[in-house]
């Protein structure tokens, strides 16, 4: 909220803003750590660690992280396969299905490379699930020129940027509904990422700017260099 107004021109402090919330009854989301039970172990071997918890990166499109989360309706769950750009921290592909076979992760891979920003030799970093490290998924990399690369079993924080985007979106957002259907579910999904999260949401890593703003900015700089 600081942040928020900050950018808007309004000068005051930190405290203050606590202290104004507080007297109105209202509590900050604040993003806890979160670990989706989606993960089965899966044959790593021959897959390195190329990211080392380093989830920086110069420029678009050369480093990506992703995860599997669900989300529980009355339906059952809908399962959510995210691809998020480590130097705008942009959410570039996701799926939802009822399901989470590599497909589920294939397909959010594949919005991610149609939107034209994936370099070659880039980097995809993701647990250790059996998903992520098939031998599918890994011809399916291949065929994008993607390497990929894989954390220590049961480390969360080898993944930390992939599981922060899922507390983010629970947290601030799917935690305040109760969803009926996965079809209502996948649209409250829709909204947050493609309405809020890229667009408007304050990211510290980005010196409280939105994802897109530092994508197009980068991709500017690009063009102009």
């Amino acid at each position: 909220m600081h942040a928020a107004l900050a950018r808007r021109g309004e000068h005051c402090s930190a405290e203050l803003v606590r202290t104004l919330m507080r007297a109105q009854g209202l509590i900050p989301a604040q993003v806890r750590a979160f670990r989706p039970a989606t993960t089965i172990q899966g044959d790593f071997r021959g897959i390195p660690d190329l990211v080392g918890r380093d989830f920086t990166a110069a420029r678009p499109g050369v480093k990506l992280v992703g995860d599997i989360t669900y989300i529980r309706t009355w339906e059952g769950f809908l399962y959510l396969a995210t691809v998020i750009d480590c130097h705008s921290k942009a959410v570039l592909g996701w799926a939802m299905a009822e399901h989470y076979r590599t497909e589920l992760i294939t397909d959010a891979m594949r919005m991610a490379a149609g939107t034209g920003l994936l370099q070659p030799d880039a980097v995809f970093h993701a647990d250790r699930g059996s998903n992520y490290t098939s031998d599918e998924f890994g011809r399916f990399l291949t065929g994008l020129n993607i390497r990929r690369s894989v954390g220590r079993t049961g480390v969360c924080r080898d993944n930390a940027m992939a599981e922060s985007f899922f507390s983010a979106i629970k947290n601030e957002w799917l935690h305040r509904f109760v969803f009926t259907t996965r079809a209502k579910a996948r649209r409250q999904v829709i909204r947050y990422i493609e309405g809020f999260y890229n667009h408007r949401r304050l990211h510290s890593a980005l010196g409280y700017r939105p994802p897109l703003e530092v994508l197009n900015e980068a991709l500017s700089q690009q063009a102009a260099a």
